[in-house]
C-alpha cells in the first residue's frame, strides 16, 4: 500500500484511494441480513473472493483453510466495530471498541509491516506470502489512510443490520450512512418509535 509520493498534492478527504478500496473491499464482505451473502463462510469461499481481488496481492491460486476464514472474519469484525464507532454508534462504543482494538493489535504483532522506502516515498507491504499476506496488506492499507489524517472518515452505516463500509465525503465529515436509503429507513424507524411510544398518535413533522 503506498503513501502519497513527496511533493504530491494530499488527497481531497472525499477521494477513495486505493488504500480505501482495499479496507473497504475487505470489510464489506459480512452477511447483513437483507440480502448480502457472507463471503468468508469457510476456507474455499475466501479463496474465491481473493481470486477475484488481486489488489491483495496472492494470486488467483491461493489456498485457504476454514482457520484462514476465521481469521478474516474476526479481523474484518474489529475494523467493523471501529468503522461503527467512527460513525458514533453507541452499541459499538465502550467495550465492543476495547475488545476490538485489543484484537487488532494482536493482529497487528502477528502481521508485521515492512516498510520500502525509495526517492518518490515510502510504501508499507507485507513481506509474507499466501494468506498471511492478506491481513498484512488490510493492516498495511488501514496504516497508510490512517497517516493521512482521514481515518476518522472510513465509516460503517448506522443502519442495523446493513452496516456497510463507506467513505464519508460530506464537507463536514458528518455522515452516518452509506446511502440515502439507509438513512430514511432510520428516519422512519424513528418516526414508528415515536407513534407507538405516543399511543399511536402521529407524531409532529
Amino acid at each position: 500500500m503506498s503513501s502519497t509520493p513527496a511533493g504530491s498534492p494530499r488527497p481531497s478527504p472525499r477521494t477513495v484511494t486505493p488504500t480505501v478500496e482495499t479496507v473497504l473491499a475487505f470489510v464489506n464482505t459480512r452477511a447483513d441480513g437483507s440480502g448480502r451473502e457472507e463471503l468468508f463462510a469457510d476456507g474455499d469461499a475466501f479463496a474465491a473472493w481473493l481470486a477475484e481481488h488481486e489488489e491483495f496481492g496472492v494470486g488467483r491460486e491461493v489456498v485457504a483453510t476454514d482457520a484462514d476464514a476465521a481469521v478474516a472474519r474476526e479481523l474484518r469484525d474489529a475494523l467493523v466495530t471501529v468503522l461503527l464507532a467512527h460513525s458514533g454508534d453507541e452499541e459499538s462504543l465502550g467495550e465492543p471498541l476495547s475488545r476490538a482494538e485489543r484484537h487488532l493489535r494482536r493482529v497487528g504483532a502477528l502481521y508485521p509491516l515492512a516498510p520500502v522506502v525509495t526517492a518518490d516515498g515510502v510504501e508499507l507491504t507485507s513481506p509474507q506470502a499466501g494468506v498471511e499476506r492478506v491481513f498484512g496488506a488490510v493492516l498495511a492499507a488501514v496504516t497508510t489512510f490512517a497517516q493521512s489524517g482521514d481515518w476518522g472518515r472510513v465509516k460503517a452505516c448506522r443502519n442495523p443490520p446493513c452496516h456497510f463500509g463507506f467513505l464519508d465525503r460530506t464537507r463536514n465529515g458528518a455522515g452516518l450512512y452509506c446511502s440515502t436509503g439507509c438513512g430514511s429507513q432510520v428516519s422512519m424507524r424513528r418516526h414508528r418509535q415515536r407513534q407507538r411510544r405516543d399511543g399511536g398518535a402521529p407524531s409532529e413533522a
